[in-house]
């Protein structure tokens, strides 16, 4: 697949560059098989939102049992063992990852941290011998993207990123009707993410750090800052330190599937327009508002998202439209339907009447992974690194292009923006406060 070879080209790109490094002989030593009937012990790291989500998915699954839990903020970490405690499983707790690592008996990791985390954990887990469930996006910059890719190749463990839409049916049947011909020749796709529930993050002074809460492992690689409420939690993600803004965030899922529908790689030019405009004086950096072009061959992508704003193209509040010569295929969360081109009143081909979402598709998801887990069959994955590292570069691309200012074109061969100093720079998110980028 194109998708696949681009990634594998990214990670020969990191060996290049002096990145490459033998396999521990002791880590070759812990890694094991799981036996079909065994039980799957998870421990699962940054435990608030999302990592909670998925390790509650996860434990739906008879032969699923959690044994370890770690997060940063004792507050949590005491409420969700409390509430494994309720339901019969007694859980060792960590603040450090890293002990949670060394935790024999645990088999599969969940990654819910904030995205400046994800590289370098799951990298450590999959050197450890563990499989392991990443939250979205998957990397937070090109070169960790490639660098998840290949410590994946290198220690063969299966890596499902949390992009949970894959699972769903109705997604997967509008891909079918997409790859069947019948829109016509596509020429422009549009996905976005319209947040009208988003409001304004007011500015608050930096002050102390809550009680419970370490700090410096919070921060890990990010720049070394006072601690601000506002950074905290849930609104890391409007921070550039941590993530990526609404681009990351929704992007991720939307832009998944616009690539997906046009089986692309890897764009010929970006260009993002926007900024603060609903919200100009509050405390976020990422943008509120973005319009972003992508150049493929024979076609454009855009994406477009806005907070404080519900009604979005097609009176959606997000989604991806495949605009064609015949017709327009529309798909969000909730179903699938096709709307004709008309020409002097008459349509160029059938509409297809709104096919309605019918399955949980975070659920499935969990499946998935636990029966590749069980099969190592790495192709069955739904949505393995390699592809949640693609769209998650692709989505890195139009920030890049929003924080310089500038259209900016990228180089295949090269994996990079070619003598764009600016661009360039920004390919890599740079580590602090002693840690390094995992040599793959």
């Amino acid at each position: 697949m194109k998708r696949r070879t681009f990634l594998h080209s990214s990670s020969l790109y990191l060996a290049g560059a002096g990145l490459a490094a033998a396999l521990p002989l002791d880590l070759l030593a812990r890694k094991k098989a799981i036996s079909p009937n065994a039980k799957i012990n998870v421990g699962a790291i940054g435990i608030n939102g999302m990592g909670w989500a998925d390790l509650t998915a996860l434990l739906k699954i008879p032969e699923v049992q959690c044994v370890a839990l770690c997060d940063v903020d004792k507050s949590v970490l005491d409420k969700r063992a409390a509430e494994l405690a309720q339901k019969g499983m007694k859980v060792a707790t960590y603040s450090d990852y890293r002990k949670l690592l060394d935790n024999k008996d645990v088999d599969v990791v969940v990654i819910g941290t904030p995205d400046h985390w994800h590289c370098l954990i799951m990298h450590d887990a999959c050197a450890a011998g563990k499989d392991v469930y990443c939250e979205k996006p998957a990397g937070n910059s090109i070169i960790e993207c490639s660098t998840m890719v290949a410590a994946q190749q290198k220690y063969n463990r299966v890596v499902q990123v949390g992009q949970w839409q894959r699972s769903n049916k109705h997604y997967q049947d509008a891909m079918s009707f997409v790859h069947s011909g019948k829109l016509g020749q596509v020429r422009l796709v549009k996905a976005w993410a319209y947040q009208g529930w988003m409001k304004s993050i007011p500015v608050q002074p930096d002050g102390p750090v809550p009680a419970g809460v370490d700090y410096d492992m919070w921060l890990g690689p990010a720049t070394k800052r006072p601690f601000n409420p506002n950074r905290f939690h849930f609104n890391f993600r409007w921070y550039w330190d941590y993530a990526g803004g609404l681009m990351t965030d929704w992007g991720v899922h939307m832009i998944d599937y616009a690539l997906l529908g046009m089986k692309a790689n890897t764009p010929k030019s970006v260009v993002a327009s926007g900024g603060k405009f609903a919200y100009p004086d509050d405390a976020e950096e990422t943008p509120d508002t973005l319009t972003t072009v992508y150049e493929f061959n024979g076609f454009n992508m855009l994406w477009e998202h806005a907070t404080g704003i519900n009604d979005g193209p097609y009176s959606r509040d997000h989604g991806v439209a495949f605009i064609g010569n015949n017709g327009t295929l529309v798909v969000d969360r909730g179903g699938w339907e096709v709307i004709p081109e008309k020409i002097n009143g008459k349509e160029k081909m059938d509409a297809v009447a709104r096919q309605k979402k019918e399955d949980d598709g975070l659920t499935l998801h969990a499946q998935n992974f636990i029966d590749v887990v069980k099969s190592r069959k790495m192709e069955d994955l739904h949505c393995p690194i390699q592809d949640g590292a693609h769209v998650a570069t692709v989505c890195q691309m139009g920030n890049i292009s929003f924080r310089t200012g500038k259209k900016i074109y990228w180089n295949d061969v090269r994996r990079d923006f070619n003598d764009d100093k600016a661009a360039n720079k920004l390919l890599s998110a740079e580590y602090h406060n002693g840690y390094k980028l995992p040599k793959v």
